[in-house]
């Protein structure tokens, strides 16, 4: 779940992002699909962490 979430708010970021700085639309795309990628990777190590702690 918490990957899911995290790859969500990565898109929304990585978009507002590239619009912030005046970014076109497949500007907005890639920074959306990079920022997915980064906060995927990270949510993934969080969950990691939470299942390992937990048992």
């Amino acid at each position: 779940m918490l990957v899911i979430s995290a790859l969500l708010i990565g898109a929304v970021f990585g978009a507002l992002r590239a619009k912030k700085r005046g970014g076109n639309r497949l500007d907005m795309l890639q920074y959306a699909a990079v920022h997915m990628i980064i906060f995927g990777l990270a949510g993934l190590a969080a969950t990691i962490l939470v299942h390992r702690l937990a048992s």
